[in-house]
């Protein structure tokens, strides 16, 4: 079983400081090897010797997917966690599912936004 050491933990101050610097369009650049190396850990089970409350964090990169097969998966993978877990994965699921992407990204990936994806948003749909 794979645990946190504490003694090799970054600071949440130096993790959340090294993502402002990175910027969103970093972040989302990132994504397909995010996926990767996540696909690699369960191809060989990995993800299972990582403890339970932790290996959600190896399944975010197919919940943060824009591409529906990687959300049908990703609903897949949290299906063993708890009930709010679940509902984070079919949550993300469903916005792929309507409009193929998520709409609170457009402004940062400069796309334009739908009027369908407009009043999703600002009926108080995902942002993020």
């Amino acid at each position: 079983m794979i645990t946190l050491d504490s003694n090799v933990q970054p600071s949440a101050h130096s993790v959340i400081e090294f993502w402002k610097q990175a910027g969103p369009k970093h972040w989302f650049a990132t994504d397909p090897l995010a996926r990767f190396y996540a696909r690699q850990m369960i191809e060989v089970g990995m993800d299972k010797q990582i403890e339970a409350s932790l290996r959600v964090f190896c399944y975010l990169p197919f919940e943060h997917s824009e591409d529906w097969a990687d959300q049908q998966l990703s609903v897949k993978l949290h299906q063993d966690f708890e009930p709010k877990d679940v509902k984070w994965a079919k949550d993300h699921a469903d916005i792929i599912e309507k409009f193929g992407r998520f709409p609170h990204r457009n402004e940062v990936l400069g796309r334009e936004t739908t009027d369908e994806e407009r009043a999703f948003l600002a009926s108080g749909g995902f942002a993020g």
